[in-house]
């Protein structure tokens, strides 16, 4: 990679009919990359359809992509974006997270580095549980955090992992916040609230929120970091670029703003009255719910990226105005 254009690049991106994913395959082709192996598993979602204004060279499912690539059938990389991963809060299975965000991941990243691939990978800020530790993106505290659930916990043990091992000082692991943007309509109850609220609004014209059970928190004001998909793609293309930047980098905005703020923002982009309605928290996530989170993004910011960050109000209205109203994917072509 002579620049962050990439387009002398060879990449691969796992999960990259995904969300972030394809995010990250449409960003490449914007900068003139296409020599794309994209590897995710698409089973009999619509995932697909995320992949069909892109640009790419070859597809293969999840299953093949270790033993082709430690067999020497695909050939060398020069970028290695790993986005593939279950990434349900709600999962219960421990052992199919561990095999498939913990194990798989070991597997690629030792591959990557003996390749002298660049490894960038996706952790997640569910990594931080509570946030009574902190949010900050130090290696130093990872042994303070304690995650509420096991996709945050599979994600912790590869940063636990990698630490022990040394690689972090040759990698880059990005705990996303709450990405949201074009291309998830497959996630289903893992879909943003943005994307969930355009349906709430076409359908019946209100917005509902989950109550709050904290005497500190009104309804609707708990807090996220909420980061438009294409910030978050932008973000991580720069960090693969830059071999030098190496360790634990938080995805996101930087600021905090309320759910109350994002139903606004969908009622606005929408033209339409706001009327938000509040609902009880199903009781199996009560205990796991994280009231607040705000990426601290001083470690990003250091390595030179220098971006304007999208505003929560213009990110939701380019997203529902341009893509969700019209159905439509993320196009290279289109913008």
């Amino acid at each position: 990679m002579k620049s962050d254009h990439f387009g002398d690049a060879r990449v691969l991106v796992t999960g990259g009919a995904g969300f972030i994913g394809s995010a990250l395959v449409w960003a490449l082709n914007r900068r003139g990359c296409d020599n794309i192996v994209v590897c995710d598993i698409l089973g009999t979602s619509e995932k697909w359809r995320n992949l069909a204004p892109l640009r790419f060279a070859d597809y293969l499912e999840a299953e093949a992509l270790l033993p082709r690539l430690q067999g020497g059938a695909l050939g060398r990389f020069d970028l290695v974006l790993h986005l593939g991963a279950c990434s349900s809060t709600t999962e219960r299975d421990a052992s199919y997270l561990v095999r498939n965000n913990f194990e798989f991941t070991k597997d690629l990243a030792a591959w990557s580095l003996a390749n002298r691939a660049r490894f960038v990978y996706a952790s997640s800020a569910a990594t931080y549980g509570d946030g009574s530790a902190g949010m900050e993106d130090d290696e130093s505290k990872l042994e303070t955090l304690r995650p509420l659930n096991m996709y945050g916990y599979s994600k912790h043990l590869f940063d636990l992992h990698a630490r022990r091992a040394g690689f972090l000082k040759h990698i880059a692991g990005l705990k996303y916040f709450n990405v949201f943007g074009p291309n998830e309509d497959h996630k289903g109850d893992m879909r943003s609230v943005v994307h969930k609220s355009f349906g709430q609004v076409q359908g019946e014209g209100v917005i509902r929120l989950f109550r709050s059970y904290r005497k500190d928190f009104a309804d609707g004001e708990q807090k996220r970091d909420f980061l438009y998909v294409k910030d978050a793609a932008a973000m991580t293309l720069h960090l693969a670029a830059n071999r030098k930047a190496g360790g634990l980098f938080n995805i996101g905005s930087g600021q905090a703003r309320t759910w109350k703020d994002l139903a606004r923002s969908v009622f606005a982009a929408l033209g339409r009255p706001a009327k938000i309605e509040f609902i009880e928290m199903p009781e199996a996530v009560r205990d796991r719910y994280q009231y607040f989170t705000q990426a601290d993004i001083s470690r990003l910011r250091a390595t030179g990226y220098n971006q304007p960050i999208t505003p929560l109000e213009q990110a939701v209205a380019d997203y529902v105005r341009n893509y969700l109203a019209p159905d439509r994917r993320l196009d290279p072509a289109v913008g």
